[in-house]
């Protein structure tokens, strides 16, 4: 069994949690998943991998509640076990010496932005940061960026830190007066789209994680099927990595969107008020 060893509250809805699990941790790279079950007769949900540390035999998972599943897994603390793990999964970030590589980070998805950032700075690139978030209170991981990024830039969508704006606002004034060899994008697929568009003109090389549409993780469900460059790709086992330029956004926008009715009636079931403040949130603007 996976004993959870420390959690911690990062965000409204967003915790942190450091497990124990040492033949995951020996063998994580950057970009890689595990899935998760927490009940018996519950789902298997993919999660990204934060942080491992070998050494401890631990791995890092950041949990945002959206779904009846993540807020199942939310109400468990120190000393509780994750019933089921899987992993790790997926196909690792490419890791190399670009130069400047700039990752952007969408609400939860700066959780899947962190690993590659602290791998791509290992491997001697200058890595820029732009994270966004609702307000400064749903804002993750500035402080742990900080310590790895040359530059960490923030957004807002009420301006209570930070620019007030979204982060391709301030991806496009970086670009308008940086050299950026390579961008990275994880965070809502609006948000991801958004960022492609804005690098495209530019022709810099850009990244999305596309983590958001995974279901099952095992390339079985064909949920999260994408189509790139006119090739259908799955997001659990080519991934979840992909060329942004190629990446048909809109297909993908309506697979994402699939199963919203089935979960809104899953979050009603589990806890009707809850349910209806997370589905909000869960629709971040970029």
């Amino acid at each position: 069994m996976n004993t959870i060893v420390e959690t911690r509250t990062l965000a409204p809805a967003v915790k942190l949690f450091r497990i124990d699990a040492p033949k995951v941790a020996r063998k994580q790279r950057a970009g890689q998943f595990v899935i998760v079950r927490v009940a018996p007769d519950g789902e298997r949900i993919p999660l990204t991998i934060a942080e491992a540390d070998s050494d401890a035999g631990t791995i890092t998972l950041v949990v945002q509640a959206v779904g009846k599943t993540t807020t199942l897994m939310n109400a468990l603390d120190v000393g509780d076990e994750i019933l089921d793990m899987a992993g790790p999964l997926g196909t690792p970030s490419e890791v190399a010496e670009f130069g400047t590589v700039v990752v952007v980070g969408g609400g939860v998805g700066t959780a899947v932005s962190y690993p590659t950032a602290v791998a791509l700075s290992e491997a001697g690139n200058s890595v820029l940061a732009v994270i966004g978030a609702r307000s400064r209170p749903n804002l993750l991981l500035e402080e742990e960026l900080s310590a790895v990024c040359a530059e960490v830039r923030v957004c807002t969508d009420d301006g209570s830190h930070g620019r007030h704006g979204l982060v391709t606002d301030e991806l496009a004034d970086l670009l308008e007066t940086r050299s950026v060899d390579r961008v990275l994008a994880a965070g809502p697929v609006v948000m991801m789209q958004a960022v492609a568009e804005t690098t495209r003109p530019y022709d810099i090389p850009t990244v999305a994680s596309l983590n958001p549409i995974m279901v099952d993780g095992t390339g079985m469900c064909g949920g999260c099927r994408v189509s790139v460059g006119g090739t259908n790709r799955f997001a659990c086992l080519d991934g979840p990595d992909f060329d942004a330029h190629l990446v048909d956004f809109t297909l993908l926008e309506q697979r994402n969107r699939a199963y919203l009715d089935w979960e809104a009636k899953q979050r009603a079931d589990l806890h009707p008020c809850a349910a209806a403040d997370q589905a909000v949130d869960f629709e971040a603007t970029p």
